[in-house]
């Protein structure tokens, strides 16, 4: 299958300009995306272009990620009101943390189809205002600005700055100084780019009489429409210090049922055969969310890594209260449950008292009822102990245990004081 083919039956061509499919099956083709620096980390709404880039380069072609060090200084105007101006410091810091993201999906190793990544600060900052008006500003007519959408809000409000206005002209030199340095003649991004991509193209057919190509993919919303990315706990980033790879790994296996195969093809690299055979099981067993396991076991390995995704995975199990078994101590630190500490005590833990100390029950009357009515769990099994103690040998690595009131409100038990056992003992 041809690449545009491949994005076709993903469902990720929202709009392409004439030409483009023969283009990218006929030739090897330079593409390029631009990544606005506003933060230093992209985040999930990120990823379907991201993954548009690694496909072009799996199919052959070479991709440009191009991150805005120059138009970040300035930043993509809004629908409603105008961005906070960043500092050229801020956006250098950004545009390393962005950088460091995009290596984990592209190639950027010497190779006939390696990936560039450009800072378009190496020519917007030398680039001087009468050059610009001279030999960019004469290709664009204010009416044709004036009719894009962005544009037309802030008019019908507040009003835009001419900071703002004048940046689709810096994203379509963006792209001819691309095609001038790397021949490059394809610039892909979301669907409200459509006007930015199409005006860069007019410029390269006005100063180099050359002919480039243009691809936008959908907006992703949710089923639900709601803005993809979007939780009540705010932005999921890529950025394992921002949003952490447990929660990473909670947000995919949340999926709406109605998004999950259509995210797998969105999201991931698996191909259409399995994805197939993934949506069967799905509807054939809804109750076992195949689609959202695989989904967010593949997303969190790209993301995070191979190590994180299982550790993730395995910490999930606390959030279910099912048993810990095989699960590490790290795996646990990733759920981000609230914790206590205690000291090593080789005749283990009087559980009345434990529960009080985590916030699970109000006093030592509401614990002994709790163990009494088994609503009490010790790594995700129901504390029956007649001693009501919790042995040395429950906790996970010698490190600690979880301890769970019913199925969702949970507490991480450290142990401290006393060197701690190996996970062999432990287990013995």
């Amino acid at each position: 299958m041809d690449l545009y083919s491949e994005l076709e039956w993903r469902g990720l061509v929202y709009d392409a300009t004439e030409g483009t499919r023969d283009q990218m099956a006929r030739a090897r083709v330079s593409g390029y995306i631009g990544f606005d620096p506003t933060a230093s980390s992209l985040h999930v709404g990120s990823l379907l272009v991201i993954m548009a880039l690694a496909r072009l380069q799996r199919a052959g072609h070479s991709p440009i990620a191009l991150v805005g060090g120059g138009t970040g200084l300035i930043g993509d105007p809004k629908p409603t009101l105008e961005r906070a101006l960043l500092t050229p410091g801020q956006v250098e810091q950004n545009v390393i943390g962005i950088r460091a993201q995009l290596e984990r999906f592209l190639d950027f190793s010497p190779g006939p189809h390696a990936a560039r990544l450009v800072n378009n600060a190496e020519w917007l900052t030398r680039l001087s205002a009468i050059e610009f008006m001279r030999d960019v500003g004469k290709h664009f007519s204010i009416n044709a600005m004036i009719a894009r959408d962005a544009v037309k809000k802030r008019m019908e409000g507040d009003g835009i700055s001419y900071t703002e206005f004048s940046y689709a002209l810096l994203q379509a030199y963006d792209f001819l100084e691309l095609y001038r340095r790397f021949g490059c003649t394809l610039q892909m991004g979301g669907s409200d780019q459509w006007g930015n991509i199409t005006a860069g193209m007019d410029l390269i057919r006005r100063v180099e009489g050359a002919k480039t190509y243009g691809l936008v993919m959908p907006l992703v919303m949710t089923a639900a429409g709601a803005k993809f990315g979007k939780t009540e706990a705010g932005t999921i980033w890529l950025d394992a210090a921002r949003t952490s790879a447990y929660e990473f790994y909670q947000f995919w296996l949340n999926t709406d049922d109605r998004d999950a195969v259509t995210y797998l093809r969105f999201f991931t690299f698996l191909e259409q055969e399995p994805i197939d055979a993934i949506a069967a099981a799905s509807a054939r067993e809804p109750e076992k969310r195949h689609a959202q396991r695989e989904l967010a076991r593949e997303v969190t390995r790209l993301v995070h890594g191979d190590q994180s995704a299982e550790a993730a995975e395995l910490a999930s199990a606390a959030l279910f209260g099912r048993d810990l078994s095989g699960v590490t101590f790290d795996a646990l630190l990733l759920v981000g449950a609230p914790s206590i500490e205690v000291t090593y005590a080789p005749q283990g833990w009087r559980i009345q008292p434990l529960l009080t100390q985590a916030g699970l029950a109000g006093s030592m009357s509401e614990a002994a009822r709790l163990i009494k009515a088994r609503g009490v769990y010790v790594n995700g099994k129901v504390f029956v102990a007649d001693t009501g103690t919790i042995p040395a040998t429950e906790a996970i690595e010698g490190k600690g245990f979880m301890l769970a009131k019913g199925k969702r409100e949970r507490c991480l038990v450290r142990i401290v004081g006393e060197p701690q056992l190996t996970a062999h003992e432990t287990r013995s």
